[in-house]
């Protein structure tokens, strides 16, 4: 049985961490902004794209420099990559050099939605396992695909709320009510979060964490919307331990009526 700490950790393989808030660290104005987002989220995992960065060259300009790498688990991603072998090709370059052995598995099928290719997707996992990734998939809200991607043995699975950047928030509740009900691994929501309530509900809803980046990095307050953020996971897993009430279609009275003067 989980003690009270590791109940409230959120668990990915072999690692804990505190935070619920994974938090992408591109398209931020600048490194001083992005820098300060990061510490108020207090996050313990950021995520960026492998392609993006230059991490060999120490000419070019690198917000890792920014960090005390020691308070952070790095998720690099293979966002950009159109194919499986793409994919696994970036995730050994991030392991290569010694980022981390997580990895966001992120295969595009169509680049006008930026939804992820099921079938490249799995093909991708199932690689990266074979070579001892933590396998995190991006996938959409497919609850069947959720499912066997947890049979093939990755170790948590993020269904978009919606496309990535829209900040339209959760357009298909119920199907990511699905995937977490199902679900012994970690559902972590990635893609779509528009505004902090967007976060809570989805924690509402019981998923393990929320994943975000634009709905921070292109706030007019991208340091601001980081501490909202963070507390909105909080309060949105906090109501969900709880237990909210149940819905009724009539008014059900707050104090009762019995001994009422009239």
């Amino acid at each position: 049985m989980m003690n009270s700490d590791e109940s409230k950790s959120l668990c990915i393989g072999p690692y804990r961490f505190q935070s619920r808030l994974l938090l992408g660290t591109g398209k931020y104005p600048n490194f001083d902004i992005q820098r300060k987002a990061v510490e108020v989220s207090e996050a313990n995992i950021l995520t960026f794209a492998v392609r993006r960065m230059n991490v060999y060259d120490p000419a070019q300009p690198n917000f890792l420099e920014l960090l005390d790498l020691n308070r952070y688990t790095l998720l690099p991603n293979t966002a950009g990559a159109e194919n499986a072998e793409e994919a696994v090709r970036i995730a050994r370059l991030a392991k290569a050099s010694g980022l981390c052995d997580m990895i966001k598995v992120e295969v595009i099928g169509d680049w006008k939605t930026l939804l992820p290719d099921p079938i490249e997707t799995y093909k991708a996992c199932e690689l990266l396992l074979q070579e001892d990734f933590i396998v995190l998939p991006y996938i959409s809200d497919d609850v069947i695909l959720a499912k066997r991607l947890e049979k093939l043995g990755v170790h948590a699975v993020m269904p978009g709320a919606s496309p990535i950047g829209s900040g339209l928030g959760l357009v298909n509740s119920l199907h990511l009510s699905f995937i977490i009900e199902q679900s012994e691994i970690p559902v972590i929501v990635d893609a779509g979060i528009g505004t902090p309530g967007d976060a809570a509900k989805a924690m509402e809803l019981g998923a393990d964490g929320v994943l975000l980046n634009t709905a921070v990095a292109g706030a007019g307050d991208p340091v601001k919307m980081a501490a909202a953020m963070k507390l909105a996971i909080e309060a949105g897993r906090m109501g969900y331990e709880a237990g909210r009430i149940p819905m009724k279609r009539c008014a059900t009275a707050s104090s009762p009526l019995e001994g009422m003067i009239r």
